[in-house]
């Protein structure tokens, strides 16, 4: 069970969850092409030195994917970061100010980017390489709606 289905509030539905962008594993494979391109030009021990580095960063980086979890319910957002050094945000929707989607030209190209969520009193909180941000904003956006127009 996740950190998410554990916390929820009764009553409370999961509408929406994301994960980091595969994005993520980019240094592992980018120290293995430098491993091989070692290993072919007879430079083995350079080529063990990037195969260690690219073992550490993907295990580093398997960790950090798979111990993220970020959620849109109908009354909150869920956010949990980390396994050793956790990081959570549970904010009620009544009290987010903006999501804002800060997106490169390589995260438009692959569909991620960093969600800031501003709460009220101005505290904003980054998440970086989330896979598709836009839709998360926007399922966000719509459970807002959905509050203030019941209140109504």
């Amino acid at each position: 069970m996740s950190y998410i289905e554990k916390n929820l509030l009764a009553g409370e539905k999961l509408v929406y969850q994301a994960k980091l962008h595969w994005i993520i594993f980019i240094w592992s494979v980018l120290f293995l092409l430098i491993a091989i391109i070692f290993f072919m030009n007879k430079l083995a021990p350079f080529g063990w030195f990037f195969i260690l580095l690219a073992i550490f960063q993907g295990l580093f980086s398997f960790i950090t994917y798979s111990t993220s979890e970020f959620a849109v319910t109908n009354k909150r957002i869920i956010v949990k970061v980390g396994f050793i050094r956790r990081h959570s945000l549970e904010i009620l929707l009544t009290k987010v100010e903006a999501i804002s989607v800060n997106q490169g030209i390589w995260g438009r190209i692959l569909n991620f980017g960093t969600i800031i969520i501003t709460g009220s009193g101005g505290t904003k909180e980054p998440f970086h390489k989330i896979a598709a941000p836009l839709e998360f904003r926007k399922r966000a956006q719509e459970q807002i709606a959905a509050i203030q127009e019941s209140k109504q």
